[in-house]
């Protein structure tokens, strides 16, 4: 999975870059706020991105912001570094979109733990969307009825748009992915078939 790195600390992203190709994963990185915006705006941005608080021009929170306010493409975990460690800190990094946050100085086994939950919340983002399109789509060739449709008041036959007539469960059909299976309400057993079978 490919994950960015946001840290404008040369040794500080070294040392993320060695430990998450060690891991496993493909490393994008960038020195500033700008560049992660930036690469976060692609169309094939990475899933998760590894973003410090304090950088130039831009810092992680406002990173987070943005990405969050545009809530388009595929779904990307958001995970803040920071030596901030305040009840306050972590309720603005997450009114911010932070979906993590970890502390300076990192544990490395932690980190490896928090990407790997951020793999698997990704992951289900992407199966989610998946159905949710699926079914958009299924609705959307759905066959429905709708409007006035003409019926005959003895009958009950229906006019269609040619002006002839057709049993109900006939125009129906035709019409929608529904399928008629035959039988005898109470009533109609009553006052229909029950004197035929009575009858000498």
């Amino acid at each position: 999975m490919k994950v960015l790195i946001a840290e404008d600390d040369a040794v500080s992203r070294r040392l993320l870059e060695v430990h998450l190709k060690g891991w496993g994963f493909e490393v994008i990185s960038a020195s500033d706020g700008h560049q992660a915006w930036s690469i976060l705006r692609e169309d094939s941005r990475p899933s998760l991105a590894i973003l410090d608080w304090m950088m130039p021009g831009m810092d992680g929170v406002e990173v987070c912001r943005l990405v969050r306010e545009r809530a388009d493409g595929a779904p990307v975990h958001l995970m803040l570094l920071t030596s901030r460690t305040t009840t306050d800190d972590l309720v603005a990094a997450f009114q911010a979109g932070a979906d993590d946050y970890l502390t300076k100085p990192f544990n490395q086994a932690e980190l490896k733990a928090r990407l790997r939950v951020g793999e698997r919340m990704v992951r289900l983002q992407s199966e989610l969307r998946d159905r949710v399109l699926e079914l958009e789509d299924a609705l959307a060739s759905v066959k429905q009825l709708q409007g006035l449709i003409p019926i005959c008041s003895y009958c009950k036959k229906i006019r269609d748009d040619q002006a002839f007539w057709h049993r109900v469960e006939n125009y129906i059909e035709r019409r929608t992915d529904a399928q008629f299976s035959h039988g005898v309400c109470p009533d109609c057993y009553e006052s229909i078939l029950k004197p035929q079978i009575e009858a000498p």
